[in-house]
């Protein structure tokens, strides 16, 4: 089934590059939430979009939105990547079982094994308030559709 603007985002809980829990649900009433799907860590086009939005967190936290990242890499090998690249928010690990939280997303590319370059952002009470993804794996997301999205809040 795929996922619409209005719908309850699907909860999930997966580790961050800490190997810590982190749950969708938790941010319920607290904060809105960004799930940036990314297909591989330490490749240059997710690296740059990731920096960038660790460049410009303070848009996200002026509208109390908390970004999760989220790549079907381990949570070992990014806890590297978010160390070299001083990541300021979580960034998951959809490792094990393989690509479930993208599939559940409708954003997984079985025959590449990752997720699709998509961003799911979800207002305080889980429910999608936009949905946005580039034309293909090699073309990064635009920083207006960032801001296009969080002025939906």
């Amino acid at each position: 089934m795929a996922l619409s603007h209005g719908d309850e985002a699907p909860d999930f809980e997966l580790p961050n590059q800490d190997n810590e829990k982190v749950k969708l649900s938790d941010f319920r009433g607290e904060k809105g939430v960004a799930l940036v799907f990314v297909p591989f860590a330490f490749t240059g086009v997710c690296q740059g979009e990731l920096c960038e939005l660790r460049d410009n967190i303070a848009d996200f936290e002026a509208k109390d939105v908390q970004v999760l990242g989220i790549t079907c890499d381990r949570a070992f090998s990014l806890k590297v990547w978010s160390d070299q690249e001083g990541f300021n928010f979580p960034v998951l690990s959809d490792g094990w079982p393989h690509g479930e939280v993208s599939q559940a997303y409708d954003n997984f590319n079985a025959d590449l094994g990752c997720a699709m370059r998509r961003t799911v952002v979800i207002d305080k009470e889980g429910k999608v308030v936009e949905m946005f993804e580039s034309a293909d794996l090699r073309t990064p997301r635009d920083k207006a559709a960032y801001d296009a999205a969080l002025a939906k809040l």
